[in-house]
């Protein structure tokens, strides 16, 4: 068992056949370090996650060194979580940027280190660290996968490392808003319904965001606005959203590419329709081959 590190104030390989469901598991064997951007694709494995990132202190001197800096910073009214967003942001503090651990947790669960590939990526950690965060923050990761980090990295805490490329932080409200509503629907059909499908898709067992899976799931859910519109108009129709599922596509070849199928089934007749997209996960950042569209079981 490992020590948990003290948190700062205010605080798979592809398979033939994958069905995403409650029961469901993930994760991958090979761990290899973050790799440089132009390395050949098939010795990295990536990640695509939904989480929340939050700094830690790696150690008991960074602990100090951090309060000292307070100590010297303009905080008078300052809530916790505001002095620290402040302190952190100011660029005479980066060296305690990169001096602390930033920790992805998934579910509640301490799941990634994260370390940026580019030095000067360590803004986007700050951007992640709410003056006034609400339990509705989400933060998405998209990096590559490496190894077990070693005790003295993070305090004791020993998960995967990840070298990240691109975060996104924003909150589960803003995305819904910002997300097109189709004109026969009203909003107040339309954002509870939207939101409920995100929070399926980030609550779904193992749901680390690092198999091919998983990271189309993750990317469709964060980029791809169609499936929230289809989703609410399905309610409409007195349809729930029944199974996600995920399978290898038939155009995989050279290239990895999955396909998601939603099952929505009629509440009084039983009856299932599915929809489906195509995504490509061959590389690091997963992009839309088929946009949504009628699956008929073959």
């Amino acid at each position: 068992m490992h020590n948990k590190p003290e948190t700062l104030p205010g605080n798979a390989h592809e398979s033939r056949r994958s069905v995403i469901s409650p029961s469901a598991t993930s994760g991958t064997d090979a761990e290899p370090s973050p790799a440089p951007p132009n390395a050949r694709s098939h010795t990295l494995e990536y990640v695509y996650a939904i989480g929340r990132i939050a700094p830690r202190f790696p150690s008991l001197s960074v602990e100090k060194e951090f309060a000292q800096a307070t100590g010297r910073a303009e905080t008078m009214g300052l809530t916790d979580r505001q002095a620290l967003h402040a302190l952190l942001a100011e660029r005479q503090n980066r060296y305690l940027v990169r001096q602390l651990c930033w920790v992805l947790t998934i579910e509640g669960l301490d799941t990634y280190i994260l370390t940026p590939r580019n030095p000067m990526d360590y803004d986007m950690l700050v951007e992640a660290v709410r003056p006034a965060p609400r339990p509705a923050d989400v933060d998405i990761v998209i990096g590559i996968r490496g190894p077990i980090a070693p005790p003295d990295m993070c305090n004791g805490l020993m998960v995967p490392i990840v070298g990240f490329d691109q975060i996104y932080s924003f909150d589960i409200d803003a995305l819904v808003k910002s997300i097109p509503r189709p004109a026969q629907l009203t909003r107040e059909q339309f954002e509870p319904a939207a939101e409920e499908l995100l929070q399926r898709i980030m609550t779904m067992a193992d749901n680390a965001g690092a198999t091919d899976e998983y990271r189309a799931l993750n990317y469709v859910a964060a980029r791809y606005p169609a499936i929230y519109a289809t989703t609410t108009e399905r309610f409409a129709q007195n349809s729930s959203l029944t199974a996600i599922e995920v399978r290898p596509s038939r155009l995989s070849g050279v290239r990895r590419i999955v396909d998601l199928i939603f099952s929505f089934t009629h509440r009084q007749t039983d009856v299932t329709e599915k929809d489906f997209v195509r995504v490509d996960v061959t590389e690091e950042f997963p992009f839309l081959i088929t946009k949504l569209s009628p699956y008929f079981d073959r």
